[in-house]
């Protein structure tokens, strides 16, 4: 299209031409022109939030669902500052996305104007590429590049500032058509390396996660480890990447993992790393695997070559996307009759016994709650959670069945499960989305579950409420016995608040009561919470406050 339209228009028909079918924002009147180019285009879905850090979770999360950029506009100043969180998720968890910042005039800069930011440079350490268009004849060349930036290599997070009057201004403009991000196979000669690696190798694991896995990802990778036998662990908090049900899974590293796990990656001769960076919580500080890996061969695959060798020595670095990689070795292994076993089995029995929930002698045991939950919901449900301790439950105990089932910040964000689970609900409402959020977690963007029910997004929200910053009682506790200070939190009647937004609710106070209290929710529609209030005592899966203290 070459006739002339409003910048506003350009770039929403932009939008479009890449693929484009849903924004999350906040209304800014720096981005009005957008707005209104936005009433006449049914193509996308325009969700309305309450607070520029859950648009940020949202569209963080939807990039996540699809594998495409997910799309947030927020007005400047105040409005971005709040997005931010969105976009430093989106850059560890390497996740496609992009922030468009409605911006102040272009004749106004650098007069330090009513909100006014830098934003190339405020958001500049933080994501893949930060920019401002000064010229809408290029919105098209803009959003294309932007699209391709997200989605390439380490996929990762894209911000674009839109002066207001460069939005006004009637030009014409050429439309690109959408782009794909190019093929990343791994070499031929990589891959026989890497066979002749494994083939000398006594105790191999993998270790899965990172940038750039979908279903058929996992399903290859699955089927290439389960011919060999190779065990398969998740990095933090990337624990779909393969179907849990495999006879390869042996868990997942991070915060709280199996001992068994642990040991089996300290005694490897081989990690094969497929998508994940290695980062502090999958290594325990760089420790359980360090930088250098003595008596340990590295076989690193990464997207992005910049990666390979920048803080882990690879032995054979690879650099590919997990998706090609996985289809190639999956290929090379399926008539192949001459190959390795190695100790899955073992491994995936040591998960199984890890991941099965025993009874705890406590009022409120939330490994029973999973267990309800399990025998309860449908297994491709997605659990969405932001930071807490609360998580640790279902890190351990929930089999995660497909791609995409965990949406959780690597990052370690806080406030992101419930705008994370009104995302998911949206892209795909025929599955169960959950909601886990601790009481301090829930308070950081509880507010979008009027967003929630304003676009009749289905889910379950859990709030598990100790009435504590769990997490860092913790290490106060241990750090500091007895010595509270600055973690404890009065908290509101959090059912009364889900149904004050239009949901469904009720307060859950003892083990035995959750599962009928499950029923009910299950047998409703629309929002529904569950307020689970526990004790504080019983801080994770594994262990308690005093045992910390006695430490």
């Amino acid at each position: 299209m070459t006739e002339k339209r409003t910048g506003g228009r350009i770039l929403v028909d932009n939008l479009v031409a890449q693929g484009c079918d849903r924004i999350f924002h906040v209304p800014g009147e720096s981005f009005l022109a957008v707005l209104d180019a936005l009433h006449d285009v049914p193509a996308i879905d325009v969700v309305t939030c309450r607070q520029e850090g859950g648009v940020g979770f949202m569209a963080c999360a939807d990039g996540a669902m699809t594998g495409k950029p997910g799309v947030a506009f927020v007005t400047r100043g105040p409005g971005a500052t709040n997005a931010s969180i969105g976009v430093h998720v989106a850059m560890q968890d390497s996740i496609p996305m992009i922030l468009f910042i409605g911006d102040v005039d272009r004749g106004m800069r650098d007069r330090e104007g009513f909100q006014e930011v830098d934003f190339p440079a405020f958001f500049g350490p933080i994501c893949k590429w930060a920019t401002r268009i000064e010229d809408a004849a290029r919105i098209p060349e803009y959003v294309a590049r932007a699209w391709n930036v997200a989605q390439s290599g380490r996929p990762g997070p894209v911000v674009v500032a839109l002066p207001e009057d460069m939005l006004c201004d009637v030009v014409e403009a050429v439309d690109r058509p959408e782009v794909a991000p190019a093929l990343q196979s791994p070499n031929p000669f990589d891959l026989d390396q890497m066979f002749d690696l494994l083939d000398a190798a006594e105790r191999p694991i993998a270790i899965v996660g990172g940038a750039g896995w979908d279903a058929e990802t996992g399903e290859d990778f699955a089927r290439f480890a389960e011919r060999i036998g190779l065990p398969v662990a998740g990095a933090f908090r990337r624990q779909d990447s393969i179907p849990n049900s495999s006879p390869v899974w042996a868990g997942n590293l991070g915060y709280g993992p199996n001992p068994k796990l642990v040991q089996r990656i300290k005694d490897a001769d081989l990690l094969l790393v497929v998508g994940a960076r290695l980062g502090e919580a999958t290594t325990d500080g760089y420790t359980l695997i360090t930088p250098d890996h003595p008596g340990q061969k590295l076989i690193h695959v990464h997207p992005d070559p910049n990666e390979l060798n920048r803080v882990y020595l690879a032995d054979l670095p690879i650099c590919a996307r997990p998706f090609e990689f996985a289809v190639a070795v999956a290929a090379a292994t399926e008539e192949e009759e001459d190959l390795p076993t190695f100790a899955a089995a073992e491994a995936n029995a040591e998960w199984v016994e890890w991941n099965t929930p025993k009874p705890r002698d406590v009022p409120f045991d939330l490994g029973q709650c999973v267990v309800a939950m399990r025998e309860r919901l449908p297994a491709d449900t997605i659990i969405c959670n932001g930071a807490g301790n609360f998580s640790s439950w279902w890190h351990r105990y929930w089999p995660y069945a497909a791609y995409p089932s965990q949406l959780a910040p690597t990052a370690g964000a806080m406030g992101y499960g419930v705008p994370a689970a009104v995302a998911a609900a949206l892209r795909s409402p025929e599955r169960m989305v959950v909601a886990l959020a601790g009481d301090g977690d829930f308070m950081m963007n509880g507010q979008e579950m009027a967003t929630a029910v304003q676009h009749g997004a289905n889910l379950l929200v859990l709030v598990i409420d100790n009435s504590a910053y769990g997490t860092i009682r913790m290490h106060q506790e241990r750090e500091y016995p007895a010595r509270l200070s600055g973690t404890t939190l009065h908290n509101p009647d959090f059912a009364a608040l889900g149904r004050a937004y239009g949901g469904w609710a009720e307060t859950v106070e003892r083990t035995e009561d959750f599962a009928p209290a499950l029923e009910r929710a299950m047998a409703q529609t629309g929002l529904r919470l569950l307020h689970l209030k526990t004790d504080v005592e019983i801080i994770t899966a594994a262990t308690t406050i005093t045992a910390i203290r006695n430490r």
